[in-house]
């Protein structure tokens, strides 16, 4: 990965067409070994996660150009490379396991290398589901989910609400999963993590911890399509 790592962040000094098409072939090059290294990750996490199984490579990685018509930001290209192995692909709107490999220059998101289990957009159904089910079942949920995944795994509550949403405890002990809109567990990487051989299997490794969560969280998505498929009018 020290390849690729040295390229994105030559990508982030040159943010600009003029460099990124004098470095084409690099880039393709670079492309070429995230690719290889998302499809040995797909089958080491399809091992314990049939749905994975399932996925091709489109289904799970992202093109490098930004979509800049709607941000501040017009640099053209990400300087990030991520993967999201998902029930149904990357737009199923279902939890599954993402692996960002960034510039490592800097905390936080996109800099950083991260490991994550969840989504960051789910409809306001499975949201409700969620609270629900945690509220009501706390502590399996404390002792059958997010045991497993700890110590690696912390939720996301970057973009959580302010307060406690009405009509759940604000001094509950699930308190904070009832401000989250995204649920989602974090875990933060290194170089050395990224750079050691075998990445694939031990990523794989780390998210295995995370399965109960997702089926937790997809438990609920799923619920919520089929409320919706069934309130939907038939013509």
């Amino acid at each position: 990965m020290t390849e690729l790592i040295l390229f994105l962040r030559d990508l982030e000094q040159n943010n600009n067409r003029e460099w990124f098409n004098a470095n084409k072939l690099r880039y393709m090059r670079v492309q070429q070994r995230w690719n290889a290294f998302c499809e040995e990750l797909m089958g080491e996490v399809g091992a314990y996660d049939a749905d994975v199984a399932k996925l091709t490579l489109r289904d799970c990685t992202y093109r490098i150009y930004r979509d800049t018509r709607f941000s501040r930001d017009k640099s053209p290209y990400k300087t990030h490379f991520g993967v999201f192995l998902a029930k149904g692909g990357k737009k199923s709107m279902h939890a599954g396991y993402y692996f960002h490999l960034g510039t490592g220059r800097a905390a936080g998101y996109p800099h950083a290398h991260m490991l994550a289990a969840g989504n960051y957009c789910y409809d306001k159904r499975a949201v409700k589901l969620l609270r629900e089910d945690i509220s009501d079942g706390w502590q399996e949920f404390q002792t059958t989910v997010l045991a497993q995944a700890a110590p690696d795994f912390r939720p996301d509550m970057d973009d959580a609400l302010k307060r406690v949403p009405q009509g759940f405890d604000a001094n509950a002990p699930y308190a904070d999963w009832m401000r989250l809109k995204s649920y989602c567990l974090v875990a933060a990487a290194d170089d050395d993590f990224v750079t050691r051989p075998n990445l694939a299997r031990r990523v794989a490794e780390k998210m295995k911890t995370t399965k109960p969560f997702i089926d937790y969280i997809n438990r609920a998505v799923d619920f919520a399509n089929e409320e919706l498929l069934s309130d939907t009018p038939k013509l």
